[in-house]
Parts: structure tokens; sequence; C-alpha cells
């Protein structure tokens, strides 16, 4: 996890414009928005803008890091009321959904989970855990890893923003991948 040092108050401000700036920004054009119309809007340089958020991905991340946070407290908190597969169902939807947030964020959200925000950690923790609870309830091949949960979203995600469908047909394509890697009785 990433420990961000205590910022001087000019420059806890300047996150905070960046951050406004760029959420605002990648909601309105998506998230490969030329950083420079970022800092513009900001009313900061870019130098400044590199200095707290170096790759476009960490900008992801920190604009990201409260969905991120609270999709692994919600899934957390639902655990002891759904079966390992269920619940591995409602991360990866919940997942996909906030890869989806920003267009064109798909494209790039396994490097942006690994940017070591608070959320992005949350995320990749609790991806692993259900993972591990699926595998150890035999409701999931030992052979699937988080990995392959990240390139199925990163592909789900980039389905329904180059189509056009709703997001409400995340749910569907969620349960074709799971229906590849439950364990089924032989017939």
């Amino acid at each position: 996890m990433i420990d961000e040092p205590v910022l001087r108050a000019d420059a806890q401000k300047n996150r905070e414009l960046i951050l406004s700036a760029a959420e605002a920004l990648f909601m309105e054009k998506g998230a490969d928005v030329p950083l420079e119309e970022v800092a513009k809007r900001a009313g900061i340089g870019i130098a400044t803008l590199y200095r707290r958020f170096p790759t476009r991905e960490a900008l992801l991340a920190a604009t990201s890091n409260e969905r991120f946070l609270t999709l692994a407290e919600t899934s957390r908190a639902r655990d002891p009321d759904l079966a390992p597969g269920e619940a591995v169902r409602a991360y990866l939807e919940e997942l996909a959904r906030n890869t989806s947030t920003y267009q064109r964020l798909a494209a790039s959200i396994g490097t942006v989970i690994q940017c070591g925000t608070p959320g992005c950690n949350a995320i990749t923790a609790e991806g692993h855990r259900l993972l591990q609870r699926g595998q150890a309830a035999g409701a999931i091949r030992r052979d699937v890893t988080y990995e392959d949960f990240i390139y199925v979203v990163t592909a789900i995600s980039i389905a329904i923003e180059h189509d056009g469908s709703p997001k409400s047909r995340i749910g569907h394509l969620v349960d074709l991948f799971l229906n590849g890697i439950s364990i089924t009785a032989p017939d």
C-alpha cells in the first residue's frame, strides 16, 4: 500500500484540484483525455500534475480509490449471505461496472489496479480472498487465477463499451465466464 506523506496545505489543495478536474473530465471525455487538459482545468501546471501522479494510471487509480474501497467493503459485508460462487459473481459484476465508470478505462484496468492505492489494494485482496474461498469450496477450478478475473473484467468492459450494450448485459457476460470456470459434475 502506498503511504502518502502528509502534504503541505498548498500541495494538498493542488492534489484535490487535480482529482476534481480529472474526475469531471474522465466522466465527460473518457480515461484517455489529455493530461494537459486535466492540468488546465485544475488551474495548475502539468509538472505539478506529474509530481502528484507520475502516470495516467496513477491518476485513474486515485480517482477510482473511493469506488474501489466501497466495492471491497460491500463484498466483504455480503459475504456471509452468499455461496462462494455467488460471491465471486457479485464481485466480478461490480468490478466490471466500476471499470465502465469512465469510457476507455477498461483497456488499462489491469495496470490501474496495480498502482497501490488503498482502493486498488482492497479490491485486489478481496478478489484473491473470494477466489481462494471459491476454490476451497470446490466451486471454482484450481487453475483459475486472479489475473484471469482481471482479463475477463477487461474483456467484458471493453465489449460493453465498444458495442454500446447496456450495462445490464454485464451480468450475462459474467455468467458466461463463470460457467467456464466452475467445476461441474461429469455427465
